[in-house]
């Protein structure tokens, strides 16, 4: 099997073909088991699948977001939202140096959804430059929750090229941080 790590690209055009319920189970399964601070499981996903509603999201992206397209044309764009109150923080007292827990939460379930996704031979990619107020209404997300990010999904329409990476070298750092 190719290794998803190494593989996987973020997928802006898709095929005009319908996601099999299984393999969206299959996706949502593999996003439950997301690890969260201390299992506090503050994310919530809405699967956006009516075309009315992904034509107004895609609407709502920044004018120059080449996702805007894939918004539109996927058919399962993810919206991934949850309660910042349920990350980094305990009986109402933020606990952590950072309250950043919460961004870091919702990313490691974004990244699970695209990886399973892309072991499904799915594309995906994840989508932050958008009106997050304006989507949070058009997705009745109640107050006190916040949406982080969208993810289109489908079957890839093509194989995107890998970028380029900085050598482990470049940005691993034994015992200290060693800066040139």
């Amino acid at each position: 099997m190719e290794d998803i790590f190494l593989s996987r690209r973020s997928v802006r055009r898709y095929q005009d073909r319908e996601i099999e319920a299984e393999k969206l189970q299959q996706i949502l399964a593999a996003a439950r088991y997301s690890p969260t601070w201390g299992n506090l499981q503050c994310q919530e996903l809405i699967v956006v699948q009516d075309a009315g509603d992904k034509d107004k999201l895609s609407e709502l992206l920044s004018k120059k977001n080449p996702a805007t397209i894939c918004a539109k044309v996927a058919p399962v764009v993810i919206a991934v939202c949850g309660n910042p109150k349920k990350s980094g923080y305990y009986n109402d007292k933020q606990v952590t140096r950072y309250s950043h827990w919460f961004l870091y939460d919702l990313g490691i379930i974004s990244q699970s959804i695209c990886l399973k996704a892309w072991e499904l031979g799915l594309g995906s990619v994840i989508v932050g430059s958008f009106d997050h107020k304006a989507a949070e209404e058009l997705l009745k997300i109640p107050t006190g929750y916040e949406l982080v990010s969208l993810i289109p999904i489908g079957y890839p329409d093509h194989q995107p090229s890998a970028p380029k990476r900085r050598g482990i070298e470049e940005f691993v750092h034994y015992g200290t941080f060693k800066q040139d």
